[in-house]
């Protein structure tokens, strides 16, 4: 089937997202365009926005409006525990559970060489700068996912972490995450048990 150009290039865009193959994004895109144009146009213009307004927090590196995301920029939140996670949706989770109170560090990713995931892709080097520039820092949480990338990632930073600050404790999430699990896929109370059931690195 012919298409329209600007068709099929609105369908290679949605084709590239994560999770959305050939076929998926053909049935968004008609679904879409069966949409009133109000409907459409509204959809656009929030995607604008979007990519106009939406930068990173200075300090943690999750998306924000602001140069301070509501996390960093709350004094009610305990800033002498940093938990590191990969991305913006470990984080939601980990909220959801309601047992940490400190702060995070957004890595961006996890190591893995094969995918041309090296340390230099990582928000690495601001952590770092970030735990020798903050005295209060008393603990840092690694709350990456539990696979080989997230583990070799793991120890990566510990290695760091524990040569340029020795004084800061250094814990990961334990209890109840299996092996090769994700954390975005898991219940609040198992969240909440692997809270306090961190270990020592």
């Amino acid at each position: 089937m012919l298409l329209p150009s600007h068709l099929e290039q609105l369908i290679a865009h949605f084709s590239s997202l994560p999770g959305l193959g050939q076929k998926t994004a053909e049935r968004l895109v008609f679904y879409l365009l069966k949409q009133d144009k109000t409907v459409l146009k509204n959809f656009s213009e929030a995607l604008s926005k979007a990519a106009e307004t939406i930068g990173r927090c200075q300090v943690c590196g999750q998306l924000s409006e602001q140069k301070l995301c509501p996390l960093c920029a709350n004094p009610r939140r305990d800033h002498s525990i940093i938990c590191v996670v990969a991305d913006e949706m470990d984080i939601t989770s980990l909220e959801k559970a309601g047992e940490f109170k400190g702060l995070y560090h957004v890595l961006g990713n996890v190591l893995s060489p094969t995918e041309g995931i090296t340390p230099d892709r990582l928000n690495i080097k601001n952590l770092i700068l970030r735990i020798s520039s903050v005295p209060e820092i008393k603990e840092i949480i690694l709350a990456l996912n539990p696979t080989i990338e997230g583990e070799t990632t793991c120890l990566y930073l510990t290695k760091l972490i524990k040569n340029s600050a020795p004084q800061i404790k250094i814990t990961k999430l334990a209890r109840g995450l299996p092996q090769g699990g994700d954390l975005e896929y898991a219940d609040e109370i198992t969240l909440s048990n692997a809270f306090r059931g961190r270990t020592i690195v």
